[in-house]
């Protein structure tokens, strides 16, 4: 979902969150359940190469293209994700890749927002993060996830099982789908993008951390102290345990890397002496 990051994707996401915003923020609005719509969208633009075509044509105009889609989707989802993909059917994209993307993207926002009333949001961040590393420590159901042979209701079913009574409804919710519709990415890195999404909406960076031995909550707090006043804004942190990296640490803050680790210093020595 980077694409979506810069240059006009980034403005018409901006404009397509600002009526998603204004549509939750009514009375009654249920975000969890307009999520659950945004992500059907995505399946449906997914699986239709001529809706995305219609949707991106920059020779359309751009209130046909959103008339177009409340006339193809009322009554099929609620009026808030009807409104929310008009908008950004109404934005300038590259790409019917870059509209899923952005539609894929404001379902997560939905769910985080819901995540948010329900006081779930530090247990959401904290559980996708946690949900991502079981599924990458453990080979078996990283490939039962992504045996896309198996039947969703079954992969689903998985998530559900292991997560049931141990997390919050929204983390399973948003579980379920990377495990069901990833999109051609493995269940385990969706995880961590949505991880992202979570932090942007309480506007914060993630640090991913892989530390050879666990922190401390007190080693965690001066290193998002001292990556808050390195970065200029508030930086959340998450930790790996990586017993291979002998000693140190690797930081990951979107596309920059602190590698202070024993073992990349070793490897970096060790091609020194070889070359």
């Amino acid at each position: 979902m980077s694409e979506l990051d810069s240059g006009v994707a980034k403005t018409s996401l901006a404009a397509a969150q600002q009526v998603l915003d204004a549509q939750l923020a009514a009375a009654g609005a249920d975000a969890g359940r307009t999520g659950e719509d945004l992500f059907a969208v995505t399946s449906l633009l997914d699986s239709s190469v001529a809706l995305r075509r219609a949707l991106t044509d920059p020779a359309r105009a751009a209130s046909a293209k959103a008339e177009f889609v409340r006339r193809a989707l009322s009554g099929r989802v609620g009026p808030a994700a009807v409104e929310t993909v008009a908008a950004l059917a109404g934005g300038r994209w590259a790409g019917g890749r870059d509209l899923a993307d952005a539609c894929e993207r404001l379902a997560v926002v939905a769910v985080v927002t819901q995540a948010q009333r329900s006081g779930h949001l530090d247990a959401l961040e904290d559980e996708l993060f946690r949900f991502s590393r079981t599924i990458a420590a453990n080979p078996g159901l990283r490939d039962a996830l992504a045996d896309r042979a198996a039947p969703e209701a079954n992969r689903a079913s998985l998530v559900s099982r292991l997560l049931i009574d141990r997390a919050a409804p929204e983390t399973i919710q948003l579980a379920r789908r990377a495990a069901t519709a990833p999109r051609g990415v493995r269940a385990e890195r969706l995880l961590e993008q949505w991880v992202d999404v979570v932090a942007q909406r309480r506007e914060q960076s993630v640090a991913h951390v892989v530390s050879a031995t666990p922190l401390s909550d007190a080693q965690r707090e001066r290193l998002a102290a001292a990556l808050t006043r390195q970065y200029g804004r508030a930086v959340t942190v998450t930790v790996d345990v990586q017993p291979e990296l002998v000693g140190g640490l690797r930081v990951s803050i979107g596309d920059d890397v602190i590698d202070g680790s024993i073992a990349t210093r070793l490897d970096e020595a060790r091609r020194r002496l070889a070359g």
